[in-house]
C-alpha cells in the first residue's frame, strides 16, 4: 500500500467510515417570566397571593427543595455526594456508570457551591417621603447546586443541574453520540464505539439517519420526563400556571468524524494541514469558512492555534465566541467540530427550536474547513499548465497578455483572487480592487482592474456569472493561484534572499553549496584543459 501524499487522496481513497453528529450539547434550564425583577415580583403576588413580594419568601421555599433531595436520595438508595474542590465530575459519574446495572436511573447526586444570578430585596428610601420600601434587585451569589448524573435508555449518560436558590436556573448535559450509540443498540445495528464516537458501522446509513434524527422536539420530550421524575423546586399547581422550565442552548458541538483505514494516513494528513493553513484563523479565511462578513468593528479575535498533546496536534480556529477545533481522535479517526457558545453570533436564536438552523451552520462550517484545506495542500499544476498561464496566449482570436511568474502586479494579483475561492456569490471589479490595492501600496483605476480581470477570465483562473457583473474563481484557478503564490513566497523569494550580491556577500549553508559547486566546476575545467 503505498502512502498518500494528497490532502484529498486522504479524505477521498482512506477514510472507512464517515458521520455527521451533534457531539456534546448544554442547555440552560430557566423559567422564562422569573428571569426579572419584575417577574419575581408577579409570580409572588399572582401565583402565590401574596401582598408584597420579598427574597424572605424565598429561603423557605429553598430549604424545601433540597429536603425534597435529601429524602428522595435516601428513599431511591442513591448516594448523595459533596465534590471536592478540583475534583473531575467526568471522572466520579464513570465510576458510578460502570458499575450501574439498569438502563435507566439516577447515578448518584452531586453538590457543589457555584456563582450564579440569584435575586435578592434592598431597602430604598423614597425621596419624597422619606419612608422606606423593599425592592427586589438582580445579584449574584454562591449557592449549592445539585447535580443529578443519571442514565436513559434513549439518551444515554446525561446530567442536569439546579440551583438550590430562587430562581433555580439549572443546565443539562446531553451527548448526541451517546444517543447515536442507544438508538443503534435498540436497532440491533452492529458497531465498535470510538471515545464519544464511533470507530465502525455495520451499517453506516442507519448511523447518519440516526444521528440526523435527534431533533429539538426529542431533546425537549427528554427533559420534561427527566424533570417530572426528580425533585423540582417549583410543585405541580405552580407548573400547572405555567411555571416550568424552559430550553435555551448554551453551548452546542457539531462534529464531522472521519475514520482512517491506518493511523499513517491521518498523521500523514495533518503534517501537511498544519504546515499550509496556519493563516486559517486570519478574518478573511474565517469569513469563508462561517459564511459571515466580517468587517473592521467585528468584535474578536481571529486567530489560528496549534496545540500539541503529547505528539497529537490539534487545529483551532476561532470565531467570536465560537471555534472549530480539528484533532487526530485516539490516532484513528479525524474529529472536525464546530463549537458554538453563543448563537447570536450567527443571527440565531437561543431557544432550543432553533436547533436545526444551528446545525446547518456547524456542520457546513466543517465541510467548508475541510474545502479550504483541500485546495491549499492540492494545488499542485504540471508543466503545460504552468505555461498556459505564464505565457501569452491566443483564445478565439484575442489575444491574451501572460501572467509573469514572480512579477509584482501579477504575485499580488494571484494572491488576492484567493480571497473568494469559497465564496458563493463571487466577487467584482470593485471587491477586487479593495484586495489588491494595499498589497501593492498603490491605487488599482476599475479599467486596470478590468485589464487584469480579462487577463484572468482569458486564462482559465476565473468565469464571469451568467448576466451580472460577478466572477467566480475556477478549480483550476484556486489551484493555480495557489501553486505560484506559494512558490513565489517560499521558494523564489526566500531563495533570492539567500544568493550573494556585491554588496552582501552573504553566509550561508546556500551560498557555501554554490561556491563548492564552482570550485567542483573550475577543478573539473581544468583537468580538461590539462589533458588536451
Amino acid at each position: 500500500m503505498t502512502i498518500p501524499q494528497s490532502v484529498s487522496d486522504i479524505l477521498s481513497d482512506h477514510v472507512t467510515l464517515e458521520v455527521e453528529s451533534i457531539d456534546r450539547m448544554y442547555l440552560n434550564l430557566y423559567v422564562p417570566v422569573l428571569q426579572t425583577p419584575g417577574g419575581v415580583a408577579w409570580f409572588w403576588k399572582e401565583i402565590r397571593g401574596y401582598q408584597f413580594a420579598s427574597s424572605a419568601l424565598m429561603s423557605p421555599m429553598s430549604r424545601s427543595f433540597i429536603d425534597r433531595i435529601e429524602r428522595f436520595a435516601e428513599k431511591e438508595h442513591i448516594d448523595l455526594i459533596t465534590f471536592k474542590k478540583g475534583q473531575r465530575k467526568d471522572d466520579v459519574a464513570a465510576e458510578y456508570l460502570a458499575k450501574f446495572p439498569l438502563q435507566e436511573g439516577v447515578l448518584f447526586i452531586g453538590k457543589a457551591q457555584e456563582k450564579t444570578r440569584v435575586v435578592r430585596t434592598e431597602r430604598r428610601v423614597n425621596p419624597e417621603t422619606g419612608a422606606t420600601y423593599a425592592w427586589l434587585t438582580q445579584s449574584t451569589s454562591m449557592v449549592n447546586h445539585y447535580y443529578f448524573y443519571c442514565v436513559d435508555r434513549d439518551f444515554g449518560p446525561f446530567f442536569i443541574k439546579l440551583g438550590s436558590y430562587f430562581p433555580y436556573n439549572g443546565k443539562i448535559c446531553i451527548n448526541g453520540h451517546e444517543y447515536a450509540k442507544r438508538q443503534l443498540d435498540r436497532r440491533g445495528v452492529g458497531y465498535e464505539p470510538l471515545d464519544n464516537g464511533f470507530l465502525s458501522c455495520t451499517d453506516p446509513k442507519t448511523l447518519q439517519k440516526v444521528c440526523d434524527g435527534l431533533s429539538a422536539q426529542k431533546i425537549t420530550q427528554f427533559a420534561r420526563k427527566w424533570l417530572r421524575r426528580l425533585p423540582h423546586p417549583f410543585p405541580r399547581s405552580d407548573q400547572r400556571l405555567g411555571i416550568r422550565h424552559d430550553l435555551s442552548i448554551l453551548q452546542a458541538e457539531f462534529a464531522l468524524t472521519q475514520v482512517f483505514d491506518r493511523p499513517l494516513s491521518g498523521r500523514v494528513f495533518f503534517e501537511n494541514v498544519i504546515r499550509e493553513n496556519l493563516d486559517l484563523g486570519r478574518p478573511d479565511q474565517v469569513q469563508l469558512i462561517f459564511d459571515r462578513k466580517i468587517i473592521k468593528t467585528t468584535p474578536s479575535r481571529f486567530r489560528t492555534r496549534v496545540i500539541t498533546h503529547g505528539v497529537i496536534p490539534s487545529i483551532l480556529v476561532d470565531y467570536k465566541q465560537s471555534r472549530i477545533k480539528q484533532y487526530f481522535k485516539e490516532g484513528k479517526a479525524l474529529r472536525t467540530e464546530t463549537v458554538i457558545n453563543n448563537t447570536y453570533d450567527f443571527a440565531i436564536g437561543r431557544k432550543v427550536h432553533n436547533l436545526s438552523e444551528l446545525r446547518k451552520v456547524g456542520f457546513t462550517a466543517n465541510r467548508r474547513l475541510l474545502d479550504v484545506q483541500r485546495i491549499s495542500h492540492d494545488c499542485w499544476i504540471g508543466e503545460d499548465n504552468f505555461n498556459r498561464v505564464t505565457r501569452p496566449a491566443k483564445v478565439n482570436d484575442q489575444r491574451v497578455p501572460a501572467l509573469r511568474f514572480g512579477e509584482p502586479r501579477v504575485v499580488a494579483l494571484l494572491a488576492a483572487i484567493l480571497h473568494f475561492r469559497l465564496l458563493p456569490r463571487g466577487f467584482t471589479n470593485a471587491d477586487l480592487r479593495d484586495y489588491l490595492a494595499p498589497l501593492l501600496d498603490r491605487p488599482i483605476s476599475p479599467g486596470m482592474m478590468s485589464y487584469d480581470l480579462r487577463r484572468l477570465r482569458l486564462h482559465g483562473l476565473i468565469e464571469r456569472v451568467p448576466r451580472s457583473r460577478r466572477y467566480l474563481l475556477t478549480e483550476f484557478g484556486a489551484h493555480a493561484a495557489t501553486f505560484l503564490s506559494r512558490s513565489h513566497a517560499r521558494l523564489l523569494r526566500p531563495g533570492s534572499a539567500l544568493l550573494p550580491t556585491e554588496s552582501s556577500p552573504g553566509h550561508s549553508s546556500l551560498t557555501a553549496a554554490l561556491a563548492a559547486v564552482d570550485r567542483a566546476v573550475d577543478r573539473i575545467w581544468s583537468k580538461g584543459i590539462d589533458a588536451a
